[in-house]
């Protein structure tokens, strides 16, 4: 935020959009909808998905478009402790951050702070902000529609938007919500805690 507010420091217009809402305040549709969309094994890794990974490379070769594997343990390092770079010692904080997240704070605390600091429209940052922006209710109201739509405009949220949405985002939107409903309609942390302690 800082830095986005630094790098259009000359733009009069451009304004920055923030409320921090506890998690008990975000629609339990937002969590499973983020992870369809960014990080389907957000529950199974320990901050990095090397599948992920490993698929974005294969994929990368191919193609001119290119694919991204960071997971949202990554992109919440990324987001509140790092700066906007692509150098290796940026990208070593970037581990060293992330194994430390992942060590110290529940998957909950992870995806709180998160969906409270990721860029959800130009300017607009944490899912309250953009709630009130894109759908004019708070975080709490989100509907599984709602939801969907602000997932799905993560990969480009300066260029994409939630309302109204393009023929593009309505075809994310309706795959977001199908992959919510193949993972039965919410996030199950206590079964994640399970099979930790299993381990």
């Amino acid at each position: 935020m800082a830095i986005r507010a630094y790098e259009n420091r000359d733009n009069d217009a451009f304004e920055i959009k923030h409320d921090w809402v506890p998690r008990k305040y975000i629609s339990k549709h937002m969590d499973l909808a983020v992870v369809c969309s960014e990080d389907q094994n957000f529950l199974k890794h320990h901050g990095f998905d090397f599948l992920a990974i490993e698929q974005a490379m294969d994929y990368n070769k191919k193609g001119t478009k290119k694919r991204g594997a960071s997971t949202i343990s990554q992109q919440t390092a990324k987001n509140v402790f790092l700066w906007p770079d692509r150098s290796w010692v940026r990208k070593g904080f970037g581990v060293y951050f992330t194994l430390l997240i992942e060590l110290i704070w529940p998957k909950e605390r992870i995806m709180e702070v998160y969906l409270n600091s990721i860029e959800m429209g130009n300017g607009i940052f944490g899912v309250e902000a953009a709630s009130q922006y894109w759908f004019i209710r708070p975080a709490s109201k989100l509907s599984k529609s709602n939801a969907a739509a602000l997932a799905s405009i993560l990969p480009n949220p300066r260029n994409y938007k939630a309302n109204p949405p393009t023929r593009y985002i309505k075809r994310r939107i309706a795959w977001v919500l199908q992959q919510m409903r193949f993972h039965g309609g919410k996030l199950d942390y206590d079964k994640y805690k399970d099979a930790k302690k299993k381990d």
